[in-house]
C-alpha cells in the first residue's frame, strides 16, 4: 500500500504552469528482498553460500496542470543497497498529455529497448560474480547507451490510428571529450515500435527498435552502439513463450580501457506458466562477440551460454518467495572463463510495498 505524502515543489511557467509554487502530490513505494545465495564456479574457488539482501525506497511526485498535463520526476534514497541519493537517484521529468503520450526529458532513456517484447526469463538473485573481459552480450538490450541530456517521446496505445501500435522516438546529446583508451556516448538516436494483436486464442505481441550513438572518442573504430534489436511473446491462457534477437557492434566501457566490440549477437528465448499464485519460468541466452583494443578489430569470439529456472510463490499481498537456479557458461577469447561458468541458486521473498 502506498502512502500519500505532501511535498512542497515549483513548477516554472517555462513547464507550462503558473510560477508559484505548490504541493505536488508525492507516493513512496519500496521493497525488501532477503534470502540466501548460492554459487558453484568451475574454477578453484570452493562452492560457497551467503545471505542476499537489497532493498529500494523511491519517492514520486507529480501534478497535473490547468491544461490536463501531468508532470512527474521521483528520486530513490535507496536502491539495491547502493546509497542513491544526489544527481544519480534523481529521475528525470515526465509529461504526460491528454492523448496518453509521454515525452521524458533529461535522463530520458532510449526507445531501443522501451518496445521490445517482454521474453521470460527466470527470477531470483543467481548469477556468478568472477572478473571477466568477456564481451558477448547477455540481454538483448545490451547496446542501451546514451547521454543524459536528451528526451524519449513515446506515443499511446493506437498509434495512428493502428490498433495495438505504439511508436517511440528518442535522442541525447553529449559533448564529453575522451582520453585515448575511454568512451562514453555523444549523440544518440533510436527508434521503437511494438504491435499487440490477437491469433486465435492466443495474444501475441512484437516489438523491436534501433540505435545508433556516436562515440566521444574520435579514434574508435565503431560507434558507441549501433543495434537493432526485436523480440515477441505470445500467451495462450496462464502460457507465455518468447524469444528475442539482437545484433551490432559497439565500444565497451571497462575499468582498464574501452575495447571495440564487433559482430556482437545474442539470442533470448522463455517460458512462463501461471497456475494459482504460483509462476513458473524457464529462460535461455545464447550470446557472443568479438572484441578488440580501440581502433583494433577482434581475432576470437567470446561466447555467454545459460539457462535458469525459478518458482514464484505470492504468499500474501506485496510477498513472494522465489526459489531460482541458473547454470552458465562463458568463454573469452575462445578460452573458457572458468570463474564466471558453473551454477548458482537462490531462495528467498520479496516483500514491497
Amino acid at each position: 500500500m502506498k502512502k500519500e505524502l505532501l511535498i512542497a515543489s515549483a513548477l516554472v511557467g517555462s513547464l507550462g504552469v503558473a510560477g508559484v509554487a505548490e504541493a505536488a502530490t508525492a507516493t513512496m513505494s519500496g521493497n525488501a528482498r532477503s534470502g540466501v545465495a548460492g554459487s558453484d564456479p568451475d574454477s578453484t574457488t570452493t562452492a560457497s553460500y551467503s545471505s542476499s539482501q537489497q532493498a529500494s525506497l523511491t519517492f514520486s511526485l507529480s501534478e497535473t496542470t490547468d491544461a490536463g498535463v501531468k508532470i512527474s520526476t521521483g528520486f530513490n534514497i535507496q536502491d539495491e543497497n547502493t546509497n542513491d541519493m544526489g544527481a544519480s537517484g534523481a529521475s528525470g521529468l515526465t509529461l504526460t498529455f491528454t492523448d496518453g503520450s509521454t515525452l521524458d526529458l533529461v535522463e530520458a532513456g532510449n526507445a531501443y529497448a522501451g518496445f521490445l517484447a517482454s521474453v521470460p526469463s527466470a527470477s531470483g538473485e543467481t548469477g556468478l560474480t568472477g572478473t571477466t573481459d568477456n564481451s558477448a552480450p547477455t540481454g538483448l538490450d545490451w547496446a542501451d547507451t546514451s547521454d543524459n541530456v536528451g528526451f524519449d517521446w513515446r506515443s499511446a496505445g493506437d498509434a495512428f490510428g493502428v490498433e495495438g501500435m505504439k511508436v517511440g522516438v528518442s535522442a541525447a546529446f553529449g559533448d564529453d571529450g575522451d582520453a585515448a583508451t575511454t568512451s562514453t556516448a555523444e549523440s544518440s538516436y533510436s527508434v521503437g515500435v511494438s504491435y499487440t494483436t490477437t491469433a486465435g486464442d492466443s495474444t501475441v505481441t512484437v516489438g523491436g527498435g534501433f540505435i545508433n550513438a556516436s562515440d566521444s572518442n574520435g579514434s574508435t573504430l565503431n560507434d558507441k552502439a549501433d543495434s537493432v534489436a526485436v523480440a515477441g511473446t505470445a500467451t495462450t491462457g496462464n502460457l507465455t513463450v518468447g524469444v528475442g534477437y539482437s545484433s551490432g557492434t559497439s565500444v565497451k566501457t571497462r575499468s582498464a580501457s574501452a575495447v571495440e566490440v564487433d559482430a556482437a549477437a545474442v539470442m533470448t528465448a522463455g517460458v512462463k506458466y501461471v497456475s494459482g499464485d504460483m509462476t513458473f519460468n524457464i529462460g535461455i541466452v545464447d550470446g557472443e562477440a568479438k572484441d578488440g583494443a580501440i581502433n583494433a578489430s577482434g581475432a576470437n569470439m567470446d561466447t555467454y551460454e545459460s539457462m535458469g529456472a525459478s518458482l514464484d510463490y505470492a504468499v500474501a499481498a506485496g510477498v513472494t518467495a522465489t526459489i531460482g537456479y541458473l547454470d552458465e557458461s562463458a568463454q573469452d577469447e575462445g578460452t573458457s572463463a572458468q570463474a564466471n561458468s558453473g551454477s548458482s541458486w537462490y531462495i528467498g521473498a520479496n516483500v514491497s510495498f
